[in-house]
């Protein structure tokens, strides 16, 4: 879908424009919103809201034609409810039901026109994003493997936003849109089948994001994980005949001297647990454990789009976890790159077992901020549903400082976060007679064990651990990857520069 902006004035009036559909809002109380009444010339939108065929209740809609005096062909009303303030969840769910509208007409174009600037504790270039997204989640189809694709929707292909047109706005609708395509991005790749996302097709990827976007790009192989005495990663793809990718991606777009952001996004392309395997029913959603993977190359796409002025560097730690007679044991101790001896006590907490070489890779870089990114834990999905990413840092000013950046930069895209806590008493839930740690703790606090056992990796710099174990991905009927946290990491970036 096509976006673009559309300003009104006096000269330029709504209802003189030239479109398939124009949609504006009414209230519960039979009020208009402005645009609403400036396409109310022969009184017909007053007279379908007091007729009762819309009752101005949040995502309630009626579409009219060939209302007199106005030049779109359509006039789209959409219940906003309450006039005395419109949230952002009545707005979110208006923006959803015109472009589910939008969707089934025969027009190719149309103009957004409601209140954009009268959202409660938010502001217009939220309101931009919030269209944007939501048309591109409507308008995204995961048909990519099927033989014949599904019948593509008729319906609008060309979307102005009725806002100012200004330097703010137009930054925000370019900021939205390539949130939007970093966004796809990471659901194509969480959507594709795991015989074809594979560590190799992760890799061949983020090269041709390099190409696009002039990214530097290295993908070191097994010999060179070998030699940099990875022991801990390598120990997860023992089972598996894919080689494993250990991807390194730059977007240098700050000052040669510029300490860098580096995002490191956990890349299992496939989970079946190993040797301590997973229950059969619901494995196939296992290819969706690369997701933090995916959202670091979506970022990429992402920042890459903008051209940000700021230095970045992602790394993807890619392999499957697989069982076989190479495969790793529980019981065995493996050394990660850091020298750390690690107790394995069970080989489906192998996301931890990566990352924690990765994050160790990253101390080479002197960064300014290193945040992980993995559906690490089913116990942050107990702990915060489908609706936060858990975060995780040390409890001082430094860290307290980067958990409310991140918080904050969430917030503003609607890509929530919530702070978990970690400390010493949970790393005393991974102590282990025979190693320097487990890799599970006691019963209780899984997710927090999780990330106190990465904590151990990241003392030489400031460290955010992001858990999307249950926001990367739907179950059931809306089965499949979400694109989270693209939005919040790539506006916690913009907000750097």
């Amino acid at each position: 879908m096509d976006f673009s902006i559309k300003a009104f004035d006096t000269k330029n009036t709504i209802t003189s424009a030239k479109t398939g559909c124009v949609a504006v809002a009414v209230f519960e109380n039979k009020k208009l919103s402005q645009a609403a009444q400036s396409l109310d010339g022969s009184g017909e939108i007053t007279a379908a809201l007091k007729s009762g065929d819309i009752t101005g209740k949040p995502g309630s809609t009626l579409l009219l034609r060939g209302v007199t005096g106005v030049a779109a062909e359509r006039v789209l009303l959409v219940g906003l409810g309450n006039v005395e303030g419109v949230t952002e969840k009545s707005f979110t769910g208006a923006v959803q039901a015109a472009v589910k509208v939008f969707s089934t007409l025969g027009a190719a174009d149309a103009i957004i026109a409601l209140p954009m600037t009268e959202v409660k504790e938010r502001d217009v270039n939220w309101a931009i994003r919030t269209v944007v997204q939501i048309a591109r989640d409507a308008a995204y189809r995961s048909d990519a493997q099927k033989s014949k694709k599904d019948p593509a929707p008729a319906g609008v292909r060309k979307l102005a936003l009725a806002v100012p047109n200004n330097a703010a706005t137009k930054l925000a609708l370019a900021q939205a849109i390539a949130i939007a395509n970093g966004m796809q991005l990471t659901k194509d790749l969480g959507n594709l089948s795991p015989n074809v996302c594979t560590p190799t097709y992760l890799a061949e990827t983020a090269k041709k994001l390099g190409k696009d976007y002039k990214f530097n790009v290295e993908v070191l192989e097994r010999k060179q994980l070998e030699a940099l005495k990875m022991g801990s990663f390598l120990s997860v793809t023992n089972g598996s005949e894919q080689p494993p990718k250990f991807i390194v991606i730059k977007h240098m777009g700050g000052k040669p001297k510029d300490a860098p952001v580096v995002l490191v996004g956990k890349g299992i392309t496939f989970d079946t647990g190993g040797i301590s395997i997973k229950p059969g029913p619901g494995m196939d959603e296992m290819k969706y454990d690369m997701c933090g993977a995916g959202s670091v190359l979506g970022t990429f796409r992402a920042i890459g789009e903008l051209g940000l002025k700021l230095n970045v560097i992602g790394i993807v730690a890619a392999c499957e976890n697989m069982p076989s007679g190479r495969a790793t044991k529980p019981g065995d101790i493996v050394t990660s790159m850091n020298g750390l001896t690690i107790e394995i006590l069970n080989t489906d907490a192998e996301g931890r077992l990566i990352l924690c070489d990765a994050l160790t890779y990253a101390e080479r870089f002197n960064p300014a901020a290193v945040i992980d990114i993995a559906t690490l834990t089913g116990a942050c999905v107990v702990a915060l549903g489908h609706h936060h990413s858990g975060l995780f840092t040390r409890d001082d000013d430094q860290h307290n400082a980067l958990a409310e950046e991140l918080a904050n930069a969430g917030k503003a895209v609607s890509d929530t976060t919530w702070r978990l806590p970690i400390g010493e008493q949970y790393n005393e839930q991974l102590k282990s007679n025979f190693a320097d740690l487990a890799n599970i703790g006691t019963p209780g606090g899984a997710s927090c064990t999780a990330a106190a056992f990465l904590e151990n990796f990241t003392r030489k710099y400031t460290w955010a651990h992001v858990d999307i174990a249950g926001t990367a991905w739907k179950s059931g009927g809306a089965k499949g990857a979400t694109g989270r946290p693209v939005p919040l990491l790539t506006n916690f970036l913009i907000g750097r520069t």
